[in-house]
């Protein structure tokens, strides 16, 4: 009896625990459907986005180190790189890679569409290092832009020109300035090929554009900000092999282009009045150029100008190295800072038999073969240049 007693307390506990076991498990089920019943679902589904962006994944793990290791780990300098507004991602990878901070602008504008940030980079004035990833070079784009003054250098100014607008704007001294523009740079293959005997000023190559300068930089960085821009705009590929065509060096390809520069006023005209100048240097005579005549002069107090009319005098009497009137020839280096339409058109000539060019004063010129012609145009046009 004792048995059957214990057995069915046993049984009834059993039975016990199973219905508060299945109330229990009832009532969380209950629960559970309630509230899935009212909560939407979320199910992942796969998208030509996803899919695009699980292959981008792989490529990036597949090249490995390229994306991973800096385009120069030993190279610490700091370097200027300024975004436009509207600049597009390839635009801005290819000059990374131009200028030794990535080693593959293609991957490097893979990383960023990877990562989503295209969107998010900013124009404006940063500082970047050729030992930096490409994902910190990314990330600097999007968060690093430095306070900048938007500064416009048109073509043909000279060095003064140029310093005394900087100091204008407050980006740095005149004076300042141009003692970096004189102490020159040799580091830069296009500054390498100067004659000997030449100064050593970067006159000619602060290429005309329209920059951000970041506030409180040195006079130095504002150079070589403008010097890593001629760099950009004027590639070597173009300016080496069009000044061997030419017989040429670039320094003085830069020295031709900045007299083109002051003289054609009509853009059309660069090319003929480049092939004016070395037809001439071809025949031996001299360039007669009036804008170096201007350069030699200098600043004039009474007009408050660097460039003053040239007098038919001062050919003869203006002594200096740069008057082409007096020495044949180029002058010593260039006489202002060239844009790239003026350097293209002595690289890429018109082909002529012009020797001589009057101004007919609107602008535009008329040309001729021989003296003979020259001095009837100056009869039909007295009142040009």
């Amino acid at each position: 009896m004792r048995t059957i007693r214990l057995l069915l307390r046993f049984i009834i506990t059993v039975l016990a625990l199973s219905v508060v076991t299945f109330l229990i498990t009832g009532g969380f089920w209950y629960m559970w459907q309630n509230a899935r019943g009212k909560t939407p679902q979320i199910r992942y589904t796969i998208t030509s986005a996803k899919l695009e962006r699980a292959a981008l994944g792989l490529y990036l793990r597949y090249r490995g180190s390229d994306v991973t290791e800096p385009a120069n780990p030993n190279d610490h300098r700091e370097m200027i790189f300024t975004i436009e507004p509207g600049d597009p991602v390839i635009t801005i990878a290819y000059r990374l890679q131009n200028m030794g901070l990535v080693k593959d602008a293609e991957l490097f504008r893979r990383v960023v569409q990877y990562w989503g940030t295209d969107a998010t980079i900013q124009a404006g004035v940063y500082i970047l290092r050729p030992d930096m990833t490409m994902e910190e070079i990314m990330r600097e784009l999007q968060h690093g832009r430095l306070p900048s003054i938007t500064v416009t250098i048109p073509e043909g100014w000279r060095a003064e020109e140029i310093a005394a607008l900087l100091e204008e704007k407050g980006v740095t001294s005149a004076e300042a300035f141009l003692d970096a523009v004189h102490q020159g740079r040799t580091d830069l293959p296009f500054l390498q090929d100067r004659p000997a005997g030449s100064g050593t000023s970067v006159e000619g190559f602060l290429f005309p554009d329209t920059y951000q300068f970041p506030e409180n930089a040195a006079p130095e960085r504002i150079v070589e900000i403008m010097l890593q821009n001629w760099g950009l705009r004027v590639p070597e590929s173009v300016w080496r092999k069009g000044a061997q065509d030419r017989g040429m060096t670039v320094y003085e390809v830069v020295t031709l282009a900045s007299i083109v520069e002051r003289e054609a006023v009509v853009s059309a005209e660069r090319p003929v009045i480049a092939g004016v100048y070395l037809n001439r240097l071809k025949e031996g005579m001299y360039l007669q150029a009036d804008p170096t005549v201007q350069y030699a002069k200098g600043y004039d107090p009474k007009t408050g100008k660097w460039w003053n009319t040239m007098l038919q005098e001062e050919a003869n009497t203006v002594l200096s190295p740069y008057n082409t009137f007096l020495h044949g020839g180029l002058p010593p280096g260039p006489i202002c800072n060239p844009g790239l339409g003026a350097i293209m058109a002595v690289l890429q000539p018109a082909e002529h038999d012009y020797l001589f060019f009057y101004a007919k004063g609107d602008g535009s010129h008329v040309f001729a073969k021989t003296y003979e012609e020259h001095l009837e145009n100056q009869r039909l046009y007295g009142g040009g240049r």
